[in-house]
């Protein structure tokens, strides 16, 4: 196994070795949120005006997987924005969350403009939208309900966990995840729904019972209508 440093003496180090004289640099992820397992890594965020563009990297030194995140002085806000718009706000997060490994006076700026778009939430849908995503769950639970084939439900069953947590919060304007952050999402909104949720997901998995999986979805839909299928239509044109 290999010899580790401290996060913090590992992200300052690679930033030196990496990065001298960049304008500012951030540590951020699980290790700053007290979440680090033995697998996680070191996310760092590094602003440096030299730079033509962003770009990302991944590294291994001093003993960790290193996800490196490079921005010059105005590239990052593309970034803010296009994870705003698909509710998913990873590197606003990051760059919030983060703590200052390197600054010469432009973290602070930098991490307000983060917190404001956090605080503000995601746009919400559009009554399409959720129409849309009705059907689409709708769908996933007719496959779920005549499936017989376990393999299969398997995959069916994580495509309604992913799609249910992301109708509650996105209704609700909140921010969603992908992976693990679907789920930290949804249990930062409600975490009675990220236990119902779980719960049903693992009854499923040891008993091949899908009941309360469905109920659970369905409780969901039902403010908005229920289940969809019939009337539904997308493209069509009026024209004869």
């Amino acid at each position: 196994m290999h010899f580790k440093l401290e996060p913090a003496v590992a992200a300052r180090t690679f930033v030196a070795t990496h990065f001298p004289g960049c304008r500012a640099a951030l540590l951020a992820g699980s290790v700053v949120r007290g979440e680090a397992t033995e697998t996680s890594d070191l996310d760092i965020i590094i602003f440096d005006d030299r730079l033509v563009s962003s770009y990302r990297e991944s590294f291994i030194e001093a003993g960790w997987p290193i996800e490196l995140f490079a921005h010059n002085l105005t590239s990052y806000r593309e970034f803010f924005e296009q994870d705003c718009r698909r509710a998913i706000p990873s590197l606003p997060r990051m760059v919030s969350e983060g703590i200052v490994l390197i600054d010469t006076d432009v973290v602070e700026h930098i991490k307000r403009e983060a917190r404001a778009l956090l605080d503000i939430g995601p746009e919400p849908w559009s009554d399409e939208t959720i129409e849309m995503k009705r059907y689409f769950l709708t769908d996933a639970l007719d496959d779920l309900t005549g499936c017989t084939n376990r393999a299969e439900g398997l995959f069916i069953a994580s495509t309604l966990a992913t799609s249910v947590c992301e109708f509650i919060l996105r209704t609700n304007r909140q921010w969603t995840g992908s992976s693990k952050w679907t789920y930290r999402a949804l249990d930062r909104y409600d975490a009675q729904a990220a236990r119902e949720l779980a719960d049903a997901l693992e009854r499923y998995y040891q008993t091949n019972e899908t009941d309360a999986l469905i109920r659970y979805v369905d409780e969901t839909l039902s403010p908005f209508g229920g289940r969809l299928f019939a009337g539904f239509s997308r493209g069509k044109s009026n024209e004869m």
